[in-house]
C-alpha cells in the first residue's frame, strides 16, 4: 500500500516538469481584439443659393422664362452686352412715378431694348394719396402703346398713409382708368406680404408679378395663382454694372400672357 502512494507521488510530480526537468509554467494565453473604428460620414457642404451670391444664375440653371426691370437707378446700362451675355427675355422699364416724377432712363431705355431684341413693358409706381388723373396723364405722356409689347405694368408697395378700405378703393379706380386708356387689363406688382396684409382676395381679375426674395417662390395667403415671381433685388447680369431685380414667369404661364394687343 505505501509503494502504490509514493509510485503516485512520483506520477504526480513528474507531470508537472517539461522534459528538461523545469517545472512547467502557466501558458497565459493574449487574445487580440479588432477595435471597430467607425468612419464619420463627410457631409458636403450644400452649394451656395443666388441670395448668399448674386453672382450665380438662377437662369443658367433652369427652363423658365426670365426678365428684369430696371430705371434710371441702374445708370448706364449696355444693352448690345444684355442681350448677347444674359438669357433675359423681357425688360420692365419704370417711366413714372405719381403724378410729376418721369424716370430720366425711360425713352433711352426703351430704345435700346427693342434695338437689341428684348420684349419691353413699361410700369408707374402709383402713389395712392396723390390725384389720380394727374397720375395717368403723367404715365401715358411716358407709356405710348406703340412702344409696348407688354401689357403696362402697375407697381404697388404703400398705402400712401390711407386706411385699406381708402386704398383699395384709389386702387381700383385707377386700374380701371388704365384699362380704359389701354384697352387691356394692366399687370399688377405688388410684395407678398403687401398683399397678405392689404390686398388679399381684391385683385382677382388681374394678372400678378409678386415680389419675394427667398430661395423657394412665395404662396400667397389665398394660395392663388400668379404669372411672375420677383426673386432677387441683387441680381447681377453683364452689360449692368448695379444690382438688378431679377424676375421669372412660374410654370404653366409664358411671355404670351402678357403680350400688348394694339
Amino acid at each position: 500500500m505505501r509503494k502504490l502512494l509514493l509510485l503516485a507521488l512520483c506520477l504526480c510530480f513528474i507531470g508537472f516538469q517539461d522534459a528538461n526537468g523545469r517545472p512547467r509554467k502557466k501558458s497565459h494565453v493574449k487574445v487580440r481584439t479588432t477595435r471597430v473604428s467607425k468612419k464619420r460620414k463627410r457631409v458636403a457642404p450644400k452649394p451656395p443659393t443666388i441670395h448668399e451670391n448674386p453672382y450665380l444664375c438662377c437662369e443658367d440653371t433652369c427652363g423658365h422664362v426670365h426678365g428684369i426691370d430696371l430705371s434710371h437707378y441702374q445708370g448706364d446700362v449696355y444693352w448690345e452686352t444684355v442681350s448677347n451675355n444674359t438669357k433675359m427675355s423681357y425688360v420692365y422699364l419704370k417711366a413714372t412715378e405719381g403724378g410729376d416724377r418721369i424716370d430720366d432712363r425711360y425713352e433711352s431705355n426703351v430704345e435700346m431694348a427693342h434695338r437689341h431684341g428684348l420684349k419691353v413693358g413699361s410700369y408707374h409706381f402709383f402713389r395712392p394719396a396723390t390725384n389720380l388723373q394727374q397720375q395717368l396723364l403723367n404715365f401715358t405722356s411716358q407709356c405710348r402703346s406703340g412702344e409696348q409689347d407688354l401689357i403696362p405694368m402697375l407697381d404697388v408697395e404703400t398705402t400712401g398713409g390711407l386706411s385699406t378700405e381708402a386704398f383699395c378703393d384709389s386702387l381700383h379706380l385707377f386700374l380701371r382708368m388704365l384699362e380704359q386708356t389701354y384697352r387691356q387689363k394692366p399687370l399688377v406688382y405688388t410684395f407678398r406680404n403687401f398683399y397678405n396684409k392689404h390686398l388679399l382676395g381684391k385683385l382677382d381679375d388681374y394678372q400678378l408679378m409678386i415680389a419675394m426674395y427667398a430661395d423657394d417662390a412665395p404662396v400667397l395667403a389665398d394660395e392663388r395663382d400668379y404669372i411672375i415671381w420677383q426673386y432677387s433685388s441683387r441680381g447681377r447680369i453683364s452689360g449692368v454694372s448695379t444690382d438688378v431685380d431679377k424676375s421669372r414667369f412660374m410654370r404653366g404661364h409664358s411671355l404670351r400672357e402678357l403680350r400688348f394687343r394694339r
